[in-house]
């Protein structure tokens, strides 16, 4: 076991060692969810940085949008290795505007997406696939954090 670039635990040994593989279907249909939702939020914080008011929001913005496509490559891999086929992504909601709207949006489905990841996280039996959920479940608590801020800091 080891950190890769992202900072994530794991075993990089193939299939005897990478991830057990888990018959599961409920376990892969909520991994392609996540990466749908990840892909998501990558194009929608684009869109959401580029109308933030000041740059300090933008740059925080496109901070959290580096933590979801750093999810979404992580996401995919474990895909990658229980299905042995690449995910096929989907914008599964579309970004609100204006700029106000689409931070409370963001902060909202930041919260859910906590919840989700912290429930797949409960359902894998292999322990970098759990250690993977759990270390997103708290990326995404600290992104609701700053669009909440966000929120107040405009009134």
């Amino acid at each position: 076991m080891y950190r890769n670039q992202y900072g994530y635990t794991y075993n990089p040994y193939g299939y005897d060692g990478f991830f057990r593989v888990q018959s599961d279907q409920s376990l892969i249909t909520d991994i392609e969810e996540a990466i749908n939702g990840e892909y998501s939020a990558i194009t929608c914080y684009k869109q959401l940085a580029d109308l933030a008011p000041t740059q300090e929001e933008r740059q925080q913005i496109y901070e959290i949008r580096q933590d979801e496509i750093r999810h979404y490559e992580v996401f995919s891999n474990i895909y990658k290795q229980l299905t042995g086929k690449q995910p096929a992504p989907q914008i599964k909601d579309l970004c609100v505007n204006p700029y106000k709207k689409g931070v409370e949006s963001s902060f909202l489905d930041e919260q859910k997406t906590t919840d989700f990841y912290y429930e797949i996280e409960r359902k894998a039996q292999d322990l970098s696939i759990k250690e993977t959920f759990r270390q997103a479940a708290a990326d995404e608590q600290n992104h609701a954090i700053w669009f909440l801020y966000f929120l107040h800091a405009r009134g």
